[in-house]
């Protein structure tokens, strides 16, 4: 996949630990890359980094704070990568509540820190900046938001993640324009699914802890629409928009919505009811209301992606529920071989990609 891009070249990820990052990072080491992680210890217990052995998978992993510039310019200096893939963030709604002043600190000046710092590498010729699909000014209507519609949030993360697409922009105005300056664009992905997510007040670990404890799930907004996607779509978007922009360079140092099929629309109670039939247990429910305000439709357009980049998922929402269900019911009946099957998983995704590439679905 990918022609090959990724094969020999070295490729710097922030937020490695973390369950995206662990998938990523363990993708592109399959794909014969170098692959550095930079990122804080895993917050969550048990952790896919840990699960796996990610560190042992990788050439580096450094353990640091993308607040930490020292240590961030050395790591990166160091390493010289052809490619950044920044992935660190607080990523829950609900903690920016609690915790607003990190939460931006994190999202909008741990991101400056990293993408200037890569700038001043002389190797970095590509950085995708992974942001939100909640960076959109939402209305709560069936609008499928375009790359091209105003930016907001009504909540802390949101607002975060809105600031640094305005900072991307900025950026590459600012400082990206000579021709041998990096190429940067931005990456917006809906609610992302998959095995070996811990995140607390995420609907599917909330679900497996439920399921696993013989506990009630606590269901904050039951009849939410959120676009649902299984883990390894969007990653397989970064990676192609990152092949682009080794390749081309400018021409797709913009951003690009990555989300699932155009009649993926399900509802927090729809996704929690199948997930667990998928996993084979009963699931108890007790939906409740909650104080802190979070939106109730969000769904992406995704026209752009298919059309300049050649992306379009693969997956339905069902499949993404089997596979993910799967590598639970793995995991906490026998807690063994999780390497050896996340990298099947991987595969199996990998021959479906081939399969469908000349009849990809309708978006």
């Amino acid at each position: 996949m990918f022609h090959n891009i990724y094969q020999g070249k070295k490729v710097f990820i922030t937020g490695h630990t973390g369950f995206k990052g662990s998938w990523l990072a363990l993708w592109l080491s399959k794909l014969g890359a170098q692959v550095c992680g930079y990122s804080l210890a895993p917050h969550t217990q048990p952790s896919l980094f840990e699960q796996l052995g990610i560190a042992n998978q990788i050439t580096q992993s450094v353990i640091g704070d993308i607040l930490d510039e020292h240590l961030l310019r050395e790591t990166l200096n160091t390493f010289q990568p052809d490619i950044v893939f920044h992935l660190a963030a607080q990523p829950l709604v609900r903690l920016s509540y609690a915790a607003p002043i990190s939460t931006y600190a994190t999202n909008v000046l741990g991101t400056l820190h990293v993408l200037t710092y890569a700038s001043q590498c002389s190797t970095v010729k590509a950085f995708v900046n992974v942001t939100s699909d909640k960076c959109y000014e939402n209305k709560a209507t069936p609008h499928k938001y375009r790359e091209t519609d105003p930016l907001g949030g009504y909540d802390m993360y949101s607002s975060s993640k809105a600031c640094v697409e305005i900072m991307s922009s900025s950026f590459r105005r600012s400082f990206l324009q000579s021709p041998q300056a990096m190429a940067l664009a931005t990456a917006r992905a809906g609610n992302v699914i998959g095995g070996g997510d811990w995140a607390v007040d995420r609907l599917i670990p909330d679900c497996v802890r439920a399921l696993v404890n013989k506990t009630p799930l606590v269901i904050r907004n039951p009849q939410a629409i959120r676009p649902w996607q299984y883990v390894l779509e969007p990653l397989s978007g970064y990676l192609l928009l990152g092949e682009k922009l080794l390749e081309e360079g400018p021409q797709y140092a913009h951003s690009f919505n990555f989300g699932p099929r155009g009649k993926a629309a399900f509802t927090v109670l729809e996704i929690a009811q199948t997930f667990a039939n998928y996993y084979g247990e009963e699931l108890l429910l007790t939906p409740t209301g909650s104080p802190l305000h979070e939106e109730s439709l969000l769904q992406l357009n995704i026209q752009k992606a298919k059309r300049q980049l050649g992306w379009a998922p693969i997956y339905t929402t069902q499949e993404a529920l089997t596979k993910t269900a799967a590598w639970y019911k793995r995991f906490y009946q026998q807690q063994t071989d999780m390497l050896a099957f996340t990298i099947q998983q991987i595969a199996d995704y990998e021959e479906r990609v081939k399969k469908n590439i000349n009849k990809r679905p309708s978006c």
